[in-house]
């Protein structure tokens, strides 16, 4: 496994600021994610993360703060502009047409062309065997490459989906929620990819409500709350419990507790 120690970052969020009108959505948050690393973003529901990941990856521009990217300033003008950059966002409700091939999921928007007497056709065969290649390292046994996505399973889908950004260059992968809607087994077979995703190099943000699914695979593991972050730990030096207590709110669920005379 890659270590932090081994590399520069590859993308360093620095002091980074979202207001929207009034409301403040990130307080100067800094995080820095190395390559061949699984980073967990954690946090509540409104703690940021959403804005945190959209900020990341182009969908907003920083009120404040500058990005750094493969070590220098980018200013992502929309997603388009990440995606180029090497940036590649996973969401969980998955852009992909069910009854539409695994193949043509793929490469949907990248597709490969052969020419045919001066004209530019579709190149079936590559797309076929490339997406039977890629998903066969990611430990997904296809009946063929035109099966339908929607006979997959939900982890699969989001292998698919995984293994789609990281052949088209993905430097940073952002995994937003992959783990919330799928039973044991299915995440399962996510973490796996995840794992296999960074002993490639490939930066991966997992954004997790999950400290167990978090503790399975991060190397490292940041908290936000109300758009501050309470604190970045690497792996062995925060227990699941404390993981969990800062997602919690920490202090203020302490207070709780003794107000309420110990029945949080």
């Amino acid at each position: 496994m890659n270590t932090r120690s081994e590399h520069a970052p590859i993308i360093q969020m620095k002091d980074i600021e979202k207001h929207f009108g009034a409301v403040i959505a990130l307080a100067g948050v800094s995080i820095d994610i190395f390559p061949g690393e699984c980073h967990c973003l954690l946090g509540d529901n409104g703690a940021g993360k959403s804005t945190f990941i959209k900020t990341m990856s182009g969908v907003h521009k920083p009120t404040k703060g500058e990005i750094i990217f493969d070590g220098k300033p980018m200013h992502f003008d929309d997603p388009r502009d990440a995606m180029d950059a090497g940036i590649a966002t996973v969401h969980q409700h998955l852009a992909m047409i069910p009854l539409m091939s695994v193949s043509r999921n793929f490469f949907m928007g990248n597709e490969p062309v052969k020419k045919i007497a001066g004209i530019n056709f579709f190149d079936r065969e590559k797309a076929d065997r490339i997406t039977m290649e890629e998903m066969r390292k990611m430990g997904i046994n296809l009946r063929g490459p035109d099966q339908a996505v929607g006979t997959l399973s939900g982890g699969e889908r989001q292998t698919v989906a995984i293994s789609r950004a990281v052949h088209f260059g993905a430097k940073v992968l952002i995994l937003d929620e992959p783990t919330s809607a799928l039973g044991v087994r299915q995440t399962s077979n996510v973490l796996a990819t995840i794992d296999k995703v960074r002993k490639q190099g490939v930066a991966v943000v997992f954004i997790t409500h999950n400290v167990r699914h978090a503790l399975a695979v991060g190397d490292r593991f940041t908290v936000l709350n109300r758009g501050k972050t309470l604190g970045t730990a690497q792996r062995g030096q925060i227990t699941p419990d404390e993981l969990q207590d800062m997602m919690a709110g920490g202090q203020e669920l302490a207070q709780l507790d003794d107000a309420l005379g110990g029945t949080v």
